[in-house]
């Protein structure tokens, strides 16, 4: 029982709080424990968002993909994370990508509603909430003002964030590269050479069909560096 509640103090809901206050939130919640086998679906695309989902064991891999079909950003979330907490609420509560299991992974879910009593019955879980939601907000307005210089690399680096959670792993964009071109509006001796650039400095490794971001926090840092005098 301890180990259990280990786990869930590791968790982004419930930092912070300690042992006798979680044990309280537990004995009053309906937590429900689902496990998934390597390669089963634990969300589809497009499909409400009635509870939130915390990665409480293994990994899920993350898969947006364009109305077209052919873009698509995967990523790799692990425990303890959660998956898409900023969809939970709002205009658009529909899933943005599909989490497929890797390996056996560990899934605690709850309900909207239930998840709503847990943030009114302390300031603790509403402010790592509003963080997360922070967090997201903020890679936004980062990204733009870094794009007002104009800078290649930026624009990608801002594209990749914007799509991905923090944290996250493994991350690989996949389209041909006349759409890459298409996409950042540039020629392609203007885009091969950045990323051959990005790819000598250990951040991206790339062929025809695909980028490989090998560090989401080396394209955060190309947001947020400040300009050389």
């Amino acid at each position: 029982m301890d180990s259990m509640y280990e786990m869930l103090m590791e968790l982004p809901l419930f930092k912070g709080i300690g042992f006798n206050r979680l044990s309280e939130i537990v004995g009053t919640t309906r937590f429900h424990f689902l496990k998934f086998n390597d390669g089963e679906t634990i969300v589809e695309a497009g499909e409400p968002c009635t509870h939130i989902k915390f990665v409480i064991s293994g990994a899920a891999r993350l898969t947006t993909v364009n109305s077209t079909g052919r873009m698509k950003i995967s990523q790799t979330v692990s425990a303890p994370d959660v998956i898409s907490p900023d969809f939970l609420f709002g205009k658009f509560t529909n899933q943005p990508a599909t989490a497929v299991a890797i390996g056996p992974t560990g899934i605690l879910q709850i309900e909207k509603l239930e998840y709503l009593k847990i943030l009114h019955s302390d300031n603790v879980f509403l402010i790592n909430f509003l963080n997360t939601l922070s967090i997201d907000a903020q890679k936004s307005v980062i990204g733009v003002l870094a794009l007002t210089n104009g800078s290649l690399e930026e624009r990608i680096s801002f594209w990749v964030v914007a799509l991905t959670q923090r944290g996250s792993t493994d991350i690989a964009l996949q389209c041909r590269q006349r759409d890459f071109y298409s996409l950042f509006g540039v020629q392609r001796s203007s885009f091969i050479s950045t990323l051959e650039s990005m790819r000598d400095r250990g951040i991206v490794e790339f062929d025809q069909r695909e980028i490989r971001f090998l560090s989401r926090s080396a394209l955060v840092d190309i947001l947020t560096r400040q300009p050389t005098e």
